[in-house]
């Protein structure tokens, strides 16, 4: 990954770029390069050879079709917990030579199938996230979080709000008019609000490892079809959850209608909106002021619309 990430717009760049072997997915935005594929095939072996009855879910053999659902191990066989791999996070990006890119593996407790576990590694950066549940998050060997925790800090600094945030948001592959309207919408809508700054950076797993290191205040998805999968979730959830962020469902849990998430006066209604793995909108930040503020301010634009 890295000497690819290197060689772009130099002599041997345009070689490099040729040796890709880009592969079209649901569209030309929407693709795997040979290295998504090699990545997660050494991996998927590596772990295979150690922990032969574990179960993987790795985003290019999931490519298009249905992503399976997880299920608990039996309770007298071994253990079969699930590894769920990214293999390159931030495809575009990795192409386009940009060094917002990672490999991300985690791994969900096969029996109360709760992410316990995560590594994310940014080859540009050299940055290796690690957490385990109940045991901290990690950058390069040094504990992360995404709030001040020493009391001093605490009583000196402000706390984070949405007017002084950085935001994140990233625009997925659609590009339908009512898809590409629904995501300018809540941008507009946080801009007006008003806001630090916005930002898209191209991969959802370093957004969020991002936001358990204060670099980014909150990041949301899902707003559209845009929303992400199990690998862009499954060890950042821990890493983000480690720092102390707070990690939500933007739409409120699955299957949740959206009528349901305004009371009748057409104002949101606070909730904790569990997030797992498999929800189709998200929402985490730095503390559950940023995300109740980000949260409602999107939301109301689209109660605004059905009115």
């Amino acid at each position: 990954m890295l000497s690819h990430l290197n060689s772009v717009g130099t002599e041997r760049g345009h070689e490099s770029n040729e040796s890709l072997g880009i592969q079209t997915k649901t569209n030309c935005t929407d693709f795997a390069t040979l290295i998504d594929v090699a990545n997660e095939e050494m991996i998927s072996k590596s772990i295979l050879e150690k922990f032969p009855s574990h179960r993987i879910i790795g985003e290019e053999s999931v490519g298009t079709g249905s992503i399976p659902p997880l299920t608990k191990q039996s309770d007298d066989g071994p253990p079969s917990h699930i590894w769920i791999i990214d293999p390159v996070d931030g495809t575009t990006n990795f192409a386009q030579g940009l060094p917002q890119t990672c490999v991300s593996i985690g791994i969900v407790d096969g029996r109360s199938l709760v992410p316990m576990a995560g590594v994310v590694y940014s080859s540009a950066t050299d940055e290796m996230y690690v957490a385990v549940r109940g045991r901290g998050s990690y950058r390069n060997g040094e504990r992360i979080r995404a709030s001040p925790s020493h009391p001093a800090e605490v009583d000196s600094l402000p706390e984070k709000s949405l007017s002084n945030a950085v935001v994140c948001f990233e625009y997925g592959y659609s590009r339908e008019p009512a898809d590409v309207r629904k995501m300018t919408d809540a941008v507009n809508a946080i801009l007006v609000h008003g806001c630090r700054a916005m930002r898209s950076l191209g991969s959802g797993v370093l957004n969020l490892c991002y936001v358990a290191t204060g670099r980014l205040d909150v990041v949301f998805a899902g707003i559209g079809v845009e929303g992400w999968k199990p690998w862009d979730y499954c060890a950042a959830m821990v890493v983000v959850e480690e720092a102390g962020c707070t990690l939500r469902s933007l739409h409120g849990p699955p299957n949740k209608t959206s009528e349901s998430e305004f009371d009748e006066m057409g104002e949101v209604i606070p909730g904790v909106y569990v997030f797992d793995i498999y929800s189709k909108s998200m929402i985490c930040g730095v503390n559950e002021t940023v995300v109740k503020e980000c949260r409602n301010v999107v939301l109301k634009i689209k109660q605004d619309a059905v009115l």
